[in-house]
């Protein structure tokens, strides 16, 4: 066995440039959505344009409804309404298509441990059923709100940084399969772990 195998090769092109990208995402009509780290901003690129159209944040670095404060990821649903991971505010906001402003859907009660609050959010996901799902890296646990609520549920983790099955280090990345199971990607513990029907 074994051989001359030519790789294969593939077009390749730059969309954006000149960007500190955190996050990205594309909806069901092929724009994408770029959150951009520094300009505390998140911007629509319709593929070919040279100037993406700011659809979140774009008032400076602060923690008003209008502000961002280090996007990280975010998330975009079928009504185009857009959930940011506000890292920075410790705060999910959730922007609809064409806000001057978004809404707090998870966290904005500053840097902690309750269930009221979280540190550093980094993924952010929105099920079927409308309910969001965040990584809330630095409490090692991932959590869940409900559009409204006060205070969001651990769904994962929250039982301190470590590797064991209850336990997770620094949850960075969420998804969810069509059967709803929930998918975690661990930066400090090097791994991804599969939740069955959270």
């Amino acid at each position: 066995a074994g051989g001359n195998r030519k790789g294969r090769q593939t077009d390749q092109q730059i969309l954006i440039s000149n960007i500190d990208c955190w996050g990205l995402t594309i909806d069901k009509n092929g724009f994408i959505y770029v959150s951009d780290y520094e300009k505390h901003e998140v911007r629509r690129w319709k593929q070919g344009d040279k100037k993406g159209e700011l659809v979140a944040g774009g008032n400076g670095r602060g923690n008003h409804l209008n502000q961002l404060n280090k996007p990280t990821f975010i998330f975009i649903d079928e009504d185009y309404s857009l959930y940011i991971s506000d890292c920075e505010n410790h705060r999910v906001m959730k922007w609809k298509k064409d806000a001057k402003e978004g809404i707090i859907v998870a966290g904005g009660n500053g840097y902690g441990n309750s269930l009221k609050q979280l540190s550093h959010p980094r993924g952010v996901i929105v099920d079927d059923l409308g309910q969001i799902y965040v990584a809330d890296s630095w409490n090692n646990r991932v959590m869940r709100w409900c559009e409204g609520d006060k205070e969001g549920e651990i769904v994962v983790g929250g039982n301190g940084e470590g590797n064991q099955s209850t336990q997770l280090s620094y949850p960075i990345g969420l998804s969810l399969d069509n059967e709803q199971d929930l998918y975690v990607a661990e930066n400090g513990n090097h791994r991804i772990q599969k939740y069955e029907k959270i």
